[in-house]
């Protein structure tokens, strides 16, 4: 077993917040993910059956769709789904070597490779499905927030952010240090009303969702005009001739 690290006083907390209102489900996130990630700290990320339905292969982050609502409220909802970095992250404390492990600078939880042995616990243990098991080399990987990015100095640091967060079309992706109550990632979920994913399970997702805006109710439909309501003799003629 794993024991989690203690973390120091005023350590930082990375992780994302997902705008549900804005995601339009375009999978660019999924696509710059598996694109940075492929040449990256886990990389390569293979594929088995890259063109069917289910996307075989190591995907970092996957987008679902759902129907959500009925009537008028009824919308359609894209989720993305990766792993939340939880703050007492099961995956870890499962691990029989030490493989999966949480930094206590920053909170991201990472997996050696040099040390996985492939045994699939941390994915058994995972109850957000963040794990995906690497076949081709036997072990198992995850999204690391791109952390051979974030931290990169030979790149300008507008670009030091995750490759999802700076694909978004819509701006639905937010990075930043969420144990900062100050920062901008906190104020956006303050703000919001974000949620972590299933905090009844107890694992203290780091990573927030902000749920989808209520829509404005309709405007009221005026009814058209009759004949008798166009005053003008000439236009009241022309619209009964049109009308015909």
């Amino acid at each position: 077993m794993t024991c989690l690290p203690t973390p120091a006083p005023g350590a930082k907390k990375l992780g994302l917040v997902i705008d549900l209102d804005t995601c339009v489900g375009c999978q660019g996130c999924a696509t710059s993910c598996k694109e940075w990630n492929a040449s990256g700290h886990s990389a390569p990320l293979p594929d088995y059956k890259p063109y069917s339905a289910g996307a075989e292969g190591v995907w970092f982050n996957r987008v679902h769709s759902y129907e959500a609502g009925e009537g008028a409220e009824g919308r359609t909802v894209h989720f993305p789904r990766s792993c939340l970095h939880c703050e007492t992250p099961a995956c870890v404390t499962v691990c029989p070597t030490g493989a999966s492990y949480k930094r206590a600078e920053d909170g991201i939880v990472l997996i050696n490779h040099d040390t996985c042995i492939g045994c699939g616990l941390c994915a058994w243990a995972c109850p957000y499905g963040a794990r995906e098991m690497d076949e081709q080399q036997g072990v198992m990987k995850k999204c690391t927030l791109c952390v051979d990015r974030i931290y990169n100095e030979t790149i300008p640091e507008a670009q030091r952010q995750p490759a999802c967060v700076l694909a978004c079309p819509t701006k639905a992706r937010h990075f930043g240090d969420l144990g900062d109550p100050d920062s901008a990632v906190s104020r956006l979920v303050a703000e919001r009303g974000g949620q972590p994913l299933m905090p009844e399970l107890g694992y203290k997702p780091v990573n927030s969702y902000l749920p989808p805006r209520r829509r404005p109710d309709p405007a009221p439909v005026e009814d058209a005009p009759t004949q008798m309501d166009i005053r003008n003799p000439v236009l009241r003629w022309m619209d009964r001739v049109l009308s015909r």
